[in-house]
């Protein structure tokens, strides 16, 4: 066997075990595919981790740079307490449309807003407008960017806040010197700013399973 085949065996094993199906989060998955949209969502047990990070950091207001078809969302979105908010940016309009067709059939119109536009321009409305700090930002919209949205999450939360980041291992790229995709490039802008942001304390760690070879970063807010 593998080791790709491996990983998504394990993976399937993991899910069967502690992640049992949830119709509104299989139509959301389902309804993405019949659209034509990527698959780039993160895989279920990986949802689920979101869904967790969420609470144990008792998070009432959640920001997620990134929609896709609202999958990530809705994990989120089921960690917040009576009264929590989600507001998600999305800057593909067939996208978001798809996301909000999948929030509301997730029972979660109410409590999660899409805002449509690039990640960029929406975050500085958000920092224009004064909005309340976020308990969670979690990072997973075009990669050459990531460095920016990072910035942004600075300035939209507090100390105890907590910045999630996907796709910050890029199948080992980060460490390859001769590699100058914008993707790349980007993500180890992220790495950068991290690492010298005397406000962040932070980790990454590497992950491996039916989304290939990746990893998560995770980074407090101390200051």
């Amino acid at each position: 066997m593998s080791s790709e085949a491996l990983w998504v065996e394990v993976d399937d094993y993991i899910t069967g075990h502690l992640v049992p199906s949830e119709p509104a989060l299989e139509a959301a998955l389902a309804a993405s595919e019949a659209a034509g949209l990527p698959a780039i969502n993160v895989a279920p047990n990986q949802g689920k981790m979101l869904m967790l990070l969420a609470m144990l950091s008792g998070a009432r207001r959640i920001l997620e740079i990134g929609t896709l078809g609202g999958y990530s969302t809705i994990w989120l979105a089921k960690a917040l307490p009576p009264g929590g908010r989600l507001i998600t940016l999305e800057a593909v309009p067939l996208h978001a449309q798809v996301a909000q067709a999948n929030i509301a059939r997730a029972g979660f119109a109410d409590v999660v807003e899409v805002r449509l536009g690039a990640a960029l321009d929406t975050l500085a409305d958000l920092v224009v407008a004064g909005e309340a700090p976020f308990d969670l930002v979690f990072i997973d919209a075009d990669k050459q960017n990531t460095p920016n949205y990072l910035a942004f999450a600075l300035k939209l939360t507090r100390p105890g806040s907590l910045i999630v980041a996907d796709n910050v291992v890029r199948d080992g790229a980060i460490v390859d010197p001769t590699d100058d995709d914008p993707r790349v490039a980007g993500v180890r802008g992220f790495y950068e700013l991290a690492a010298a942001e005397p406000r962040l304390t932070a980790t990454a760690v590497q992950t491996v399973g039916l989304k290939g070879y990746d990893g998560f970063a995770l980074a407090l807010v101390t200051g």
